[in-house]
């Protein structure tokens, strides 16, 4: 039997070690999943509700102890990982309160003689397939709406937290889910292509990478099934000059060195009026100087190791290509003692001097260094904002509000902010183009991704 590691950025460790699952319990789980499915479909939703209702009370109560795993799994700081349970439980019951008006029966206008209505039924076994940085938050955002419609769900989530996964398991066995509407499996990617492939997989669901997006349609590409692809960004911001750089500063700097920055809508590049792009830089540079940082478990450290070592191995190369082509950090790295090539300890950059031609402006980084750059006028930013592959989100910093919404509207990505950034409305439809994929969740729009449309026409 084969088996997986998770190696704590902490201090190398290991820290989780499962045995993969095979084709034959992919074989299973699959079988149990659509009997578990063709009842679970008929019940009401008012019972479905209080099934997961008690699943999320139970993940909820548990916040201390998952989120010390998730520090332990994926290097964030202690005092940040319980936030996450909060955005968990935030979203769960946004999505709980909205499921009834947006799972019900469409009526057109009436015509004598026919019944007419369009009804909104379970795709069927959807498959979720959830990344490590933020395990809870990308999971619940298909998840709850995936079990309301009437799917049953199999989670397969990173080799780097699957105990987000068993916790969930746990969970739902202790709620009294029926056997099998639930399942968790822990594989390798040629066993991840043969689930998804699969002729009983009726829906898709991956957050993750380029990459991985493109293997996930290879793999359900004989089938025509829905696929939802959240593949990262290299989200922009704009400081227009009326800005209120107190504000901005502040938002941005946390923007981008949350989570050690390994967030697909962290803030990677900002881009400054020249009015005020020296005091904004100054700013910027003097809170970045702040933070501390360091061993997670420590309540005093803000800033975390990066998830591997090859991770922060690879924004340290687009640094130094930076450098090597003419861009200055700002932020010396032996001001933090713990950041050491080889580690997965990486100090905070602040590079100005950039241009587009840099890998560090163009492809995604997914780490704590952003670059910044000048810019004369609003039509300058926009088409720097937008000369990207991807198209996640993108925040606009300014008092002029009539402008904003303007500007907004020439920006390409699935969410424009203003005077905010880095965070995710349940309400508000989370989506993208270009490279950052297709699909959505969150929102009333997620209850059209995980279901499916039949229309009733009679003649009476």
């Amino acid at each position: 039997m084969s088996t997986f590691k998770t190696i704590s950025p902490i201090d190398n460790c290991v820290y989780v070690e499962k045995e993969l699952h095979t084709y034959e319990d992919i074989n299973i789980t699959l079988e149990n999943a659509s009997q578990a499915q063709k009842l679970w479909k008929k019940e009401s939703l008012d019972k479905r509700k209080k099934y997961i209702q008690k699943f999320i009370d139970i993940i909820v109560s548990q916040e201390s102890e998952i989120a010390e795993e998730l520090t332990y799994q994926m290097g964030r700081p202690i005092t940040q990982s319980p936030y996450e349970i909060k955005g968990f439980k935030q979203r769960a019951d946004y999505m709980m309160d909205i499921a009834e008006k947006n799972l019900q029966n469409h009526y057109p206008h009436e015509i004598d003689g026919y019944e007419r209505y369009v009804e909104k039924l379970p795709l069927g076994n959807v498959c979720i397939l959830s990344p490590w940085n933020y395990p809870l938050l990308t999971s619940v955002n298909v998840l709850i709406p995936a079990l309301l419609a009437g799917n049953s769900v199999i989670l397969k989530h990173s080799a780097q937290t699957p105990l987000v996964a068993l916790r969930y398991k746990k969970a739902f066995e202790k709620a009294g889910l029926p056997k099998g509407l639930f399942s968790i499996m822990y594989l390798d990617h040629e066993n991840t292509s043969l689930l998804l492939s699969d002729e009983r997989v009726d829906g898709v669901f991956f957050t993750g990478s380029v990459n991985g997006g493109f293997a996930v349609q290879e793999s359900i590409k004989d089938k025509f099934i829905p696929c939802g692809l959240e593949l990262g960004g290299k989200d922009p911001a704009y400081v227009r000059a009326d800005s209120d750089l107190n504000i901005s500063v502040e938002s941005l700097v946390d923007g981008a060195y949350f989570n050690s920055g390994q967030s697909c809508c962290s803030i990677e590049r900002i881009y400054v009026h020249e009015d005020v792009y020296d005091e904004f830089v100054n700013k910027f540079v003097e809170i970045t100087k702040t933070y501390k940082l360091g061993n997670p478990l420590d309540k005093e450290t803000n800033l975390g190791p990066m998830v591997k070592s090859s991770a922060s191995a690879y924004v340290r190369a687009q640094i130094k290509e930076a450098v090597n082509l003419g861009a200055k950090s700002l932020v010396a790295e032996e001001l933090f003692s713990q950041s050491k090539e080889g580690t997965p300890y990486l100090s905070p950059h602040v590079l100005v001097d950039v241009n587009h031609s840099m890998a560090v402006m163009k492809d995604e980084t997914f780490g704590p260094v952003v670059g910044i750059m000048k810019v004369s006028n609003d039509e300058e930013a926009i088409n720097l904002m937008n000369d990207s592959e991807y198209g996640l989100t993108a925040s606009i910093w300014t008092s002029d509000i009539k402008t904003a919404k303007e500007l907004s509207s020439q920006i390409e990505t699935g969410t424009v902010f203003l005077n905010r950034c880095d965070y995710l409305d349940p309400g508000l439809a989370w989506t993208g183009v270009k490279n950052t994929g297709r699909g959505v969740s969150l929102s009333a729009y997620v209850f059209d991704s995980v279901t499916r449309l039949k229309s009733i026409h009679f003649k009476l």
